[in-house]
């Protein structure tokens, strides 16, 4: 027995004198990088209409469009980008309650939040061409020319087919700090998704491919960098910055918020 303890113990010995490795630990390549600063400069400023519970943004043509909320307020506009007043408006029925919007082949998408429509209307005459069902809540909406993109209010992102309105592929969007709730509004930019973090001053630049959020921007100090009499969150906490719309002939992007007074023309420097 005195034998095969001291075979353990020699075993033991030797292996504590294995010399040690001098290669440095593995990093791991898995960490996630946090996202981008992306800082911004204020181009112009313009009047907005502060009745308008701003739920989307369309730049097409010279010519911007807006989606308002509320139930007995929900509009489809036509806005003069210097006045700010409506050249062409749309009413919804009373009962429901506007969301986003977005363009693709001169026809205009509407969400509704809880009423699980998606109006279809002709773009030159707003008259309505079509209307989808839709499950869940409509928060957001863009397209990257093919697809329909819509935010549900959670971190998922859903790429619809714009004849079917059937879901062809489901996003999840993450930082380094897990999945991303709130996705709002969106704009299709460059190969890029931006995103209105609702309840936040932020809008978010994702990676369509990965669901990555490579980029944020911080708007908190948009208001009071313009000189802004009043913050229209001190009057209701959910008069947030909302409304996203690209300008593909200056590469700017024309930001605004629900009954915000102001629409801001603003400069990204990627």
């Amino acid at each position: 027995m005195k034998k095969i303890y001291a075979l353990l113990f020699l075993v033991f010995y030797l292996a504590s004198c294995e010399p040690q490795s001098n290669k440095e630990p593995e990093i791991n390549s898995n960490i996630v990088p946090s996202p981008a600063v992306i800082n911004y400069s204020i181009i112009k400023l313009y009047p907005h209409d502060t009745s308008s519970y701003s739920q989307g943004l369309i730049w097409h043509n010279n010519q911007l469009y807006e989606s308002t909320g509320m139930e007995k307020e929900s509009k489809l506009l036509e806005v003069a980008l210097n006045s700010g007043k409506a050249l062409r408006k749309l009413a919804l029925p009373d009962n429901e309650f506007g969301e986003g919007i977005t363009l693709l082949n001169n026809k205009i998408y509407q969400l509704t939040y809880t009423n699980h429509l998606v109006h279809v209307y002709d773009l030159k005459t707003f008259k309505k061409i079509q209307e989808f069902e839709w499950p869940y809540e409509g928060w957001g909406i863009t397209n990257n020319g093919t697809h329909l993109i819509i935010s549900t209010g959670g971190s998922n992102l859903y790429m619809v087919n714009p004849t079917s309105f059937k879901i062809e592929k489901t996003i999840g969007v993450s930082d380094n700090n897990g999945y991303i709730a709130n996705l709002n509004e969106l704009e299709f930019i460059e190969g890029f998704i931006y995103a209105n973090q609702y309840m936040t001053d932020y809008i978010l630049k994702i990676d369509p491919l990965s669901g990555s959020v490579v980029g944020r921007i911080d708007f908190k100090n948009l208001l009071k960098e313009a000189g802004a009499i009043y913050d229209p969150r001190s009057i209701d906490a959910g008069y947030v910055l909302n409304g996203i719309a690209y300008n593909p002939a200056t590469k700017n992007i024309y930001i605004t918020g629900k009954r915000w007074p102001t629409l801001f023309e603003i400069k990204l420097s990627q």
